[in-house]
This record gives C-alpha cells, sequence and structure tokens, in this order.
C-alpha cells in the first residue's frame, strides 16, 4: 500500500525552484531516507508535505486522499506528524508538558467545557497525560517528565521532540535531520528509536546527511539534486548509482559504504 504519494510537486519563490516537479511514492510500514546535497530542496519537501508551505503546483495524497489544500493541523488529524531541522522545545515547560502540546489537534472539548472543567474536558486530559507518559517511555525520558525541557541535553531534546510527534500515533513520522550534533553513541541509540517506531506500524520519513545512519537504517532512498529527484532505490543502488555519486556522495563516500555493507554482511 502506498501510503504517502506526491505528483508533479513544486515550490518556487520568486525565481528559485525549491522543489521541481517531484514525484514520490512513500510504501506504508517502512523507513524510507530523503538525502541530497544543502539546498536540494529536502526541508522544502518536508514543509510542503506536512503542510507549513503550500506548493505552487503538484498533489499530494495520504491514505488514498488528497491532502494538497489541508491545512498542518488538518494533515496532523489525518496522522502526520513531524519534527524540524531546528529544536523547538518550550524551554520553560515541563518535558511532560512540550508532550502534551503534540495532542492540540485532536482534542474536542471545546473552550467553556475545559474552562469549565466540564467531564469530557476532564476525561480527555487523564486520557492525554497516559498518552504522553506513554511517548516519553517509549524514547526513555520517563524519569525526566517533570523537569524543565530547556535543562536537557541536545539529544535528549531531539528524543522529547520525537516523543512530542509520536503521542498522536501518527501513521507518518516526518524526521527532519534527526541525529544532527548527536555522537555515536546516541545516534546509534536514535537508530534504534527509529527501528521500534517502525514496530509499531509507523511509516517513518527522514531527512538526514549521516550517510552510515541513513544506509543502515533505511529500506529505500530518494535523493534530491537542485529541487530535482534525480534517483530512489535500495540504499545499496543509491551508493551504486553514478548520478548520486557525482550529484552528492563523491567517489570516496561511495567507496566507504560499501566497504561498511560489505563488513555488515560478514560479521
Amino acid at each position: 500500500m502506498i501510503l504517502l504519494q506526491t505528483a508533479g510537486l513544486t515550490r518556487r519563490y520568486a525565481g528559485l525552484v525549491a522543489v521541481d516537479a517531484v514525484d514520490m511514492d512513500i510504501p506504508a510500514g517502512g523507513i524510507h531516507a530523503v538525502i541530497g546535497p544543502n539546498g536540494a530542496g529536502k526541508t522544502t519537501l518536508f514543509n510542503l508535505i506536512s503542510g507549513v508551505v503550500p506548493p505552487s503546483a503538484g498533489t499530494i495524497r495520504f491514505a488514498g486522499s488528497a491532502v494538497t489544500s489541508l491545512l498542518p493541523h488538518e494533515r496532523a488529524r489525518l496522522g502526520i506528524a513531524r519534527t524540524f531541522q531546528n529544536i523547538r522545545v518550550f524551554g520553560a515547560m515541563t518535558v511532560l508538558e512540550n508532550v502534551l502540546t503534540g495532542l492540540h489537534a485532536h482534542l474536542s472539548a471545546t473552550l467553556p467545557e475545559i474552562v469549565a472543567r466540564l467531564g469530557r474536558f476532564r476525561r480527555e486530559e487523564r486520557a492525554a497525560v497516559d498518552r504522553a507518559k506513554d511517548a516519553l517511555a517509549l524514547v526513555g525520558l520517563s524519569a525526566r517528565a517533570d523537569a524543565r525541557a530547556a535543562a536537557l541535553s541536545y539529544g535528549d531534546q531531539r528524543r522529547l521532540e520525537i516523543a512530542r510527534a509520536m503521542v498522536a500515533e501518527p501513521r507518518l513520522l516526518l524526521l527532519d535531520e534527526p541525529a544532527a550534533g548527536m555522537n555515536p553513541a546516541e545516534t546509534e541509540a536514535l537508530a534504534a528509536l527509529v527501528r521500534r517506531i517502525r514496530g509499531f506500524g509507523t511509516t517513518v520519513l527522514l531527512v538526514e546527511h549521516d550517510m552510515g545512519f541513513v544506509m543502515d537504517l533505511s529500506d529505500t532512498v530518494t535523493v534530491l539534486n537542485f529541487g530535482r529527484r534525480i534517483f530512489q532505490g535500495t540504499p545499496a543502488e543509491v551508493r551504486r548509482e553514478p548520478a548520486v555519486i557525482e550529484a552528492y556522495l563523491g567517489p570516496k563516500v561511495a567507496e566507504r559504504l560499501a566497504r561498511r555493507e560489505a563488513a555488515t554482511r560478514a560479521g
């Protein structure tokens, strides 16, 4: 089943074409990566899929339905969640409170019910706290639930963002450079977390520059260059593709990835 499909997806900024007629099919249940050099249009593609910016042309379908004209909160209700390239946590709020903000688009209590703390709101509030605690357990932050978010380490703030995205139990999770700034141990732990998320049935679409992380983790990879899709295939196919080597990887990185793959098979 194809969960996410883009057709001719384009975003223009005056004379700059940031995303140029990108066609992409993302199957349900896997881990798919988008890679390419800086300025290739990767984050803009994420912004289009999540509704942060509207497309100049093209269409987006999610779970068989057109979502091109939907607002971000409407897409969130359908099951699309994301993190951002730059960490966006509310530093003065607790870790638990940060995760609860990920449910704002999914609560149904009216303003009068919230102000008067009527029964439906109290039931929703209890359920939301339980879900937030489950999301923190997923990312290993249960013990820090009452800490201020600003007190977390960089890696823990990244995990907090993932918990906030996962609290609504999305069908599609967009991760924008989740391993950026992480040390090797944190990156390894992140890979294990992403695999756990996939194991729950959540489809993961990620942008990342750490090619070892991408090649070890992804089922399929889309490569962008100057806003255009230049290749899509398995990690092994991507590292051997001449157009990808020329535009992004370079021969030394491609050779290193080949050695890494051979060592993994031998081990």
